[in-house]
This record gives C-alpha cells, structure tokens and sequence, in this order.
C-alpha cells in the first residue's frame, strides 16, 4: 500500500518525425516549451549523429528506421509496426506527426491505439503531388485514401502552412475545415537574425538549401551563367548538401562539373544561416518542390534581405511579392536572371525590401507566437479528450 499524496502525472508529449536533424531544425523551441510547461517530452526518429544533441534537452528518444524515399512493402509494414509498438508502450496523452510518412503511419497508429489526441504538421507535400507519370498517379491515389485514414480521428488538428496545401488536404481528407489550423512556418528567433546593413563590394546572392532538382538547383546555376555572359559582377554562392534519399537529389557529379565551371561557389552545408546571409545582398529559391513555407525565405526575410522566389505554393506565401522580394515563374532560368539583375542595378530596392522583410518577419514569423500557437493547439485537444 502507497501513503501520502501521489506525485501529479505528466501529460505525454510525442513527437513522430521521420530524421532527427529535421526536428531539431523545424521544432525543437516547440518541445522546449512543452518542457517548461510539464510535458513529458518523446521523440520517435530516425536518428543520424543527432542523439546526444536529443538527450541533452531532456527528450526521451526513440529511434526508428523509416525512409523518406522507400516504397518496398515488406519496409514499410515494418516502419509501421514499429510506430503502433511505440505507441502502445509509451501511451502518450498527444501525439504531434511531422511530414508524409510519420502523419500516414503515425495517423493510422494513433486511431488503432486509441491516443486521445492527434496534431498532424503537413510542413509541405514533397515530391509525391508533384511527380508525373502512371506511377506517380497510382502513389498519389493511394497516398489520398491514406490519409483519409490516417486524419479520420475525432480529436485532431491539421497544420498547414500555405492555403494551397490547405485546399489539397481538406479535399484528400474530407476534413472539416474546423480541423484545419494555418501556421506560417516553423518560425525563427529574431534575437539571432539581424537586419544588418548590406554588403559592399561584389554583390552576393545565395541560394541555402537541401540540393534537389525541385529546389531549383539548375535553374539557379543556369541563372549564374546568364549573368556571367552578361558581363554582370555578382558572385553565386550554391548553399547545402545533397539528399541521397531522395530521387530528386543532385549528383555529385554534377557539383563536380559546376565546380570546375566556376559559375557558382560551392560553401557545402553552414549551420549559422544568419551570418551567411549577412554576406549576401539577395536570398534566391526558385523552387518547384512541394513546399510548406521554407525556412530559408524566413530567415532571409528576418535577415532584412530582398528575395527571388518562384510563384509556387509555399514560396510565394513567405513573401509579399514586389514589397519584400520578387516572384518569377518556376523553371525559368531567364526570368530569373532578369530579376536578381533588376536588384543588383537597383540597390536601394534591395535595400526597402529588406526592411519590408524584417517587419514582414516581426509581424508573422516570430519564433515565440508560432510556439504559442502550437501549445495553444495541445490544449484544446487535451481540453476535448
């Protein structure tokens, strides 16, 4: 028999995202705050070196195999398997799905072990609602009954992060729109980024991003060569590394071949985006990708830089077109190559549409109001449970 008061009980707070880099880069402040607010803090993940980083916040980490990019069955079935035996051991009291696989399966698994609440992040739809082709019909279709399954829960909220993903949700899902919650992004900490004067000498623009063919990647190289066969001063600098995981990756072949061309300067992955960007004079992401609201177009705009993006869903949501940066169509080398010329010979716009940026940043993209707004989203599920 137990005396005295019994210790009050944590509510269980578990995160299901498919690698762990992805979490801490897109939401780690979000399970600090849940930390500091008594959760119990898990976190189901494919793990790379990140896993002391993980335990050293106080996260209680469960590794999982899943790949992004893997469609044999027998894997597929076993990632699942994995999933529903977590959940039926740690019994958490809100289950929080980030990206593709982990909202299907974890979706899935949530209904079958009965977890009183769910919050699904669609933080874009990748490559599975952009590709061609009769395969690519046949995974979507598939994909679409998926999720009917996996957002049919009672108690649950959607994430979405652009009113294009919104509209392709409520109608692959049937969901109401009472489920449907708009957050612009994972957020950024202004304290880090500042609005710091630009550059002088050579003007710079960078392009930092996973390097996928959907991010633009050639057509930001193509955009370096018109310019140089303009004879116009600029310098292009190619930001990140390739994602061997996905089919749309970029070789390093061909890193190779830009390399010894030399139209663009290849700086490989940086973790300190704000001091990168503090050397550039524009921000570029002519991305086709299936998009949430990048982060990159965030940080440039918390950085007080002029943007070029494309007018595709996500990339057009993270600026305010002709006020903050320039929208150009996707796979248009010229167009843009027109348009980072335009900056480049207009330095004070640069200049206003980086200021525009940084308020556009403080009004909408302040790390603490996405917090909030994602804590404020556990409660009511708890509220309903």
């Amino acid at each position: 028999m137990r005396f005295g008061r019994a210790a009050p009980v944590k509510k269980k707070l578990l995160f299901l995202v498919n690698v762990d880099w992805f979490f801490l880069s897109h939401r780690l402040p979000i399970a600090l705050e849940a930390l500091n607010q008594g959760y119990e803090v898990h976190v189901v993940t494919g793990i790379t070196d990140k896993l002391d980083v993980l335990l050293s916040h106080g996260f209680i980490v469960h590794s999982l195999s899943i790949s992004r990019s893997s469609t044999d069955f027998v894997s597929e079935v076993l990632t699942f398997w994995n999933i529903l035996r977590t959940l039926k051991r740690v019994r958490p009291h809100i289950v929080h799905l980030v990206t593709i696989k982990p909202v299907l399966f974890g979706g899935i698994a949530a209904r079958l072990t009965g977890v009183p609440g769910v919050v699904a992040a669609i933080s874009g739809l990748g490559f599975v609602f952009q590709a061609k082709g009769r395969k690519a019909t046949i995974v979507r279709f598939l994909v679409k009954k998926l999720y009917r399954l996996a957002l049919g829960k009672r108690n649950l909220k959607v994430i979405c992060q652009n009113p294009d993903d919104r509209e392709t949700i409520v109608q692959s899902a049937g969901l109401p729109l009472s489920k449907v919650v708009m957050i612009p992004g994972s957020g950024v900490d202004l304290s880090t980024y500042s609005a710091k004067s630009l550059p002088q000498g050579t003007p710079v623009v960078v392009m930092a991003a996973r390097l996928l063919r959907d991010k633009g990647v050639h057509e930001f190289v193509a955009a370096a060569r018109l310019l140089k066969q303009r004879a116009v001063t600029v310098r292009f600098w190619l930001v990140g590394e390739p994602d061997p995981e996905n089919p749309a990756t970029i070789t390093q072949d061909e890193l190779s071949t830009w390399d010894k061309e030399g139209c663009v300067e290849l700086l490989g992955y940086h973790s300190d985006i704000p001091n990168l960007f503090s050397q550039a004079t524009i921000v570029v992401l002519p991305s086709y990708y299936g998009e949430g609201l990048p982060k990159t177009l965030i940080e440039a705009a918390a950085c007080g830089r002029a943007v070029v993006t494309t007018d595709h869903p996500g990339c057009r949501d993270a600026i305010e077109p002709g006020k903050t940066g320039l929208l150009v169509p996707v796979k248009n080398p010229m167009t843009l190559a027109d348009a980072i010329q335009h900056l480049i010979e207009n330095p004070a716009l640069c200049h206003s549409m980086g200021r525009a940026g940084r308020a556009l940043a403080e009004r909408e993209f302040a790390i603490e109001k996405i917090v909030d707004a994602h804590l404020q989203i556990y409660k009511e599920l708890e509220e309903k449970a």
